[in-house]
């Protein structure tokens, strides 16, 4: 025997989530993006500084190998000739065989442009009279400014 089923109302459910409850997850989350944003971006300005100090001390390292092989004596003049010149093997005096480049690509700052070289020092550069100046021209790509990143200074 079949009982008599009772038809109950049917209950709404709910599914998704209302114009309110979305607004407000995104206002939070607007929130935290602007709490951590600007951590973030100071950071990255300092490790792009940071890089660049490397890529300095880098090309002094290759500049020092080469005045040891040169009687001590750093290459004079500035610009492209100068890292040409260091990326091209040369002819040993002691050897029939070439020795190697002291570089072995242009080494470029944390934006990707190439560093600047200088000897002797001239300028606000002739602080570093007893090494080249090697320096990056920084985020704005123009010499001379406050975000210069160089081997002659802390800056």
């Amino acid at each position: 025997m079949h009982a008599a089923r009772r038809s109950s109302p049917r209950r709404f459910t709910r599914s998704g989530f209302t114009l309110i409850e979305v607004l407000l997850v995104l206002a939070i989350l607007g929130v935290i993006a602007a709490m951590v944003v600007p951590n973030l971006l100071g950071r990255q300005e300092v490790a792009n500084q940071k890089a660049t100090r490397i890529s300095i001390a880098g090309f002094e390292n290759a500049m020092k190998m080469y005045a040891q092989d040169h009687d001590g004596q750093f290459p004079p003049g500035n610009g492209e000739t100068i890292i040409q010149m260091l990326m091209t093997p040369e002819q040993s005096a002691e050897s029939a065989k070439p020795r190697p480049p002291y570089l072995e690509k242009v080494p470029l700052d944390a934006w990707k442009q190439p560093l600047r070289y200088e000897y002797p020092a001239s300028g606000n550069r002739q602080s570093n009279i007893d090494k080249p100046a090697i320096w990056s021209a920084g985020p704005d790509h123009q010499d001379d400014t406050a975000d210069d990143v160089n081997n002659w200074s802390q800056n």
